[in-house]
């Protein structure tokens, strides 16, 4: 994915792009249900995102409403050729990384049995269904909260939108939030499935066509 309106994460804005997503899912109903306890959960979610941008750096495409990063979208590209080495590579080593963070903010290991009971909601498998590799798949998008209500999250969605629809690519996501339906919905998405699997928590998976 390209944009000429969207401004490009480098690596350097990175601490920046964590502490932002820290900000914007503290109180996400996925990480919630997965790290009950709320004291684990603040020392464990910086962590995480901290991982998970290190490895999203190297395999998707990271923009920003400005350098000043009040909003994100991460998007994986899976019309984009590329290094499957580089690729497993990164992900095995962002595997290894959360789970020795999970083991090490939570000895008793509930929090680590947490997430390999809730792999389905991390892992987007779901979209295997779909049989579509011309595809994008929005992975985060976050604005800070007191930069809502100001149109940058419209703007990154309507961006990716944009490239999309020049390259012929349906577009793919996911939220735990059944109040974001219908924001995703205005701009044409529509629902797929809904997944409930050994937490009380639904994953609604959207789509938005060719």
């Amino acid at each position: 994915m390209d944009s000429h309106k969207l401004y490009r994460v480098q690596k350097k804005d990175l601490p920046e792009l964590e502490k932002l997503l820290n900000i914007c899912f503290a109180h996400d109903p996925l990480y919630e249900t997965l790290i009950p306890d709320e004291e684990v959960r603040k020392r464990l979610m910086p962590e995480l995102f901290h991982g998970d941008m290190n490895e999203f750096y190297q395999t998707c495409e990271i923009f920003a409403d400005s350098q000043q990063l009040n909003g994100v979208i991460v998007v994986s590209d899976q019309a984009e050729p590329c290094n499957m080495f580089r690729y497993y590579l990164s992900e095995a080593m962002a595997a290894l990384y959360t789970d020795t963070c999970l083991i090490r903010e939570d000895p008793s290991l509930k929090t680590f049995h947490n997430f390999m009971k809730g792999e389905d909601y991390l892992n987007s498998s779901w979209t295997d269904q779909l049989h579509q590799d011309q595809r994008l798949h929005i992975i985060y998008l976050a604005v800070s909260p007191h930069m809502q209500h100001h149109g940058i999250a419209a703007l990154l969605l309507e961006e990716t939108i944009a490239y999309a629809e020049e390259h012929k690519l349906m577009i793919s996501l996911e939220t735990h939030n059944e109040k974001n339906l219908e924001f995703y919905k205005r701009f044409g998405f529509k629902l797929y499935g809904m997944m409930k699997k050994n937490f009380p928590l639904k994953q609604y998976c959207l789509i938005r066509e060719v």
